[in-house]
C-alpha cells in the first residue's frame, strides 16, 4: 500500500531470533509461488553478488551489511545520521582496498579523498552530501603524530555522522566566520582499529585473508565498472522515489542508541525492498553490533571491574565499607578473573580507580572497626553504576509443577 501522511508508516513486526531466512530463500519463494521480486529486492540482490564476485567478507551478515550501506548512501538527505563504514583488518591482503573499490563504482557521488586537505573536503560537502571515500586510514589516525596532524579531519568524520553539525572556519579576505556542513556518509579502510570515535558510528567490517580453497574473480576497472555503475544507476532510480517515504519510517530495530542511530538508514533501505531483506538486515545489525561490543576489551574490563566488585562485597556479608586494600586483594586472588594478571603486580589502587574514574567512583577515608581510619569505598558509591551497566538479572518464576 502507498504511504501517505494520513496513513503512517507500520514498521513491520521484529523478526524472532535467531531468523528463518537465509540469502535467496525469497528469491526461491517467490519463483515458486510465481510472484516476481520488487526492484529494490532484485538490485540489492545483484548488488550482493557483485560484492562476492570480488571480495571475500567475513560472514553473510557483512555482505549484507556493505550492500545495504552502499544502498544507503542513494538517500543520504532523507537520514538523520550518516553511518560508517569502516572496512579495518590485521594486516594488508585482506581485501579492504578491493572492497573500496567496489563501493566506490555503485555509491552516491563517490569523493576519494587522496592527499586531499581537511579544507577541500569541507568545501566539497554540499546539501546533496557525496560519499567520503579514504583508503590506508591508519597513515591518517596509526600514530599519534599522524593522528594530531589530522584531527580536524577526525572532527569531520566525527561531526559529519549526524545532521546540523556543521563546522565553523573564518574564510575569505575579510576573516568571516562561515559555517560549512559535515554530513555525509563515509566509507574508511585501514589496517587495525580506527579512533574509538568513528569506531563507534560506523558498520564495521573486520576482513581477512582468503583461506585456501577461497577465490575471487579479478578486478578489472574497464571491464568491471561499466556493471557496478549500471547498479549505482539502477539504486538511484530506485531509491530517488522513495525519499520522503523513507524520512517518514520509524523501523523496529534491534539494537538501541547510538547502534540504533548507525544501523536505521540500512534497515529502512532493507524495509523498503521487502522479501528477504527486513529480516537479513536485522540480523547484521544484532549480530555485527553484539561482535564489535565483545571487542571493546577496555569497555568490557571496566564492567567486568563493576560485577566483580558487588562480588567481592557479596562474600564479605555486604558491609556499608570495604578497604581497597581488602578489595584488591580479593579481586587479584580470584583465578577465573584477569585482575591478577592486569598488570606486573596484579591489580593495584592506581589501576582501580582508572577503571572506576569514569562511573565516578574514587575511593576515601573511611573509619573501619577498631577505630583505624583507611582508604576504601562505601558500598552505596556503586549501586547506580550496578543497576545501570551489570544490572542482577530477574529471578525467573518456578516452573508450574505437574500433577501426579
Amino acid at each position: 500500500m502507498e504511504h501517505t501522511p494520513t496513513e503512517p508508516y507500520s514498521a513491520p513486526a521484529e523478526p524472532t531470533w535467531p531468523p528463518v531466512a537465509v540469502p535467496g530463500q525469497a528469491r526461491k519463494a517467490a519463483e515458486a509461488a510465481n510472484t516476481p521480486l520488487s526492484e529494490g529486492a532484485q538490485v540489492l540482490a545483484e548488488l550482493r553478488a557483485q560484492v562476492k564476485r570480488f571480495v571475500v567478507l567475513p560472514s553473510e551478515e557483512a555482505v549484507t551489511a556493505v550492500t545495504l550501506w552502499v544502498a544507503a548512501t542513494h538517500l543520504q538527505t532523507a537520514w538523520q545520521h550518516a553511518p560508517r563504514l569502516a572496512v579495518v583488518g590485521p594486516a594488508k591482503r585482506c581485501g579492504k582496498s578491493r572492497l573500496l573499490d567496489v563501493v566506490t563504482e555503485t555509491v552516491h557521488a563517490p569523493l576519494i579523498r587522496v592527499n586531499a586537505s581537511p579544507a577541500a573536503i569541507f568545501r566539497s560537502i554540499t546539501e546533496n552530501p557525496p560519499t567520503l571515500l579514504v583508503d590506508e586510514a591508519d597513515t591518517l589516525f596509526g600514530t599519534l603524530k599522524a593522528a594530531e596532524r589530522n584531527e580536524d579531519l577526525r572532527g569531520l568524520l566525527n561531526a559529519g555522522h549526524q545532521r546540523n553539525r556543521p563546522t565553523l572556519r573564518v574564510t575569505g579576505p575579510e576573516h568571516k566566520p562561515v559555517k560549512f556542513p559535515t554530513f555525509a556518509m563515509a566509507a574508511l579502510a585501514g589496517i587495525g582499529d580506527l579512533p574509538d570515535t568513528i569506531m563507534d558510528r560506523s558498520v564495521v567490517v573486520r576482513m581477512r585473508r582468503r583461506a585456501a580453497g577461497e577465490t575471487v574473480a579479478a578486478f578489472r576497472t574497464g571491464r568491471d565498472t561499466p556493471a557496478l555503475n549500471a547498479i549505482r544507476d539502477r539504486l538511484t532510480a530506485w531509491l530517488h522515489p522513495l525519499h520522503a517515504q523513507a524520512m517518514d519510517m520509524e523501523p523496529v530495530m534491534p539494537v538501541e542508541d547510538r547502534a540504533a542511530d548507525t544501523w536505521e538508514p540500512l534497515v529502512i533501505v532493507a524495509d523498503l525492498a521487502g522479501g528477504e531483506w527486513p529480516v537479513l538486515a536485522r540480523t547484521a545489525c544484532r549480530t555485527m553490533t553484539a561482535h564489535e561490543a565483545g571487542q571493546d576489551e577496555d569497555g568490557a574490563l571496566r564492567t567486568r571491574i563493576l560485577t566483580d566488585i558487588r562480588r567481592v562485597f557479596a562474600a564479605e556479608g555486604d558491609p556499608a565499607t570495604l578497604r581497597t586494600g581488602r578489595l584488591i586483594e580479593q579481586l587479584n586472588a580470584d583465578p577465573e578473573a584477569p585482575w591478577a594478571e592486569y598488570g606486573p603486580h596484579g591489580l593495584t589502587p592506581r589501576g582501580l580507580q582508572l577503571l572506576l574514574r569514569d562511573y565516578g567512583i574514587s575511593s576515601a577515608n573511611h573509619r573501619f572497626p577498631g577505630g583505624t581510619q583507611a582508604k576504601g569505598f562505601a558500598r552505596h558509591q556503586f549501586t547506580d553504576a550496578w543497576d545501570r551497566y551489570c544490572p542482577t538479572p530477574a529471578p525467573q518464576p518456578e516452573p508450574a509443577q505437574s500433577g501426579p
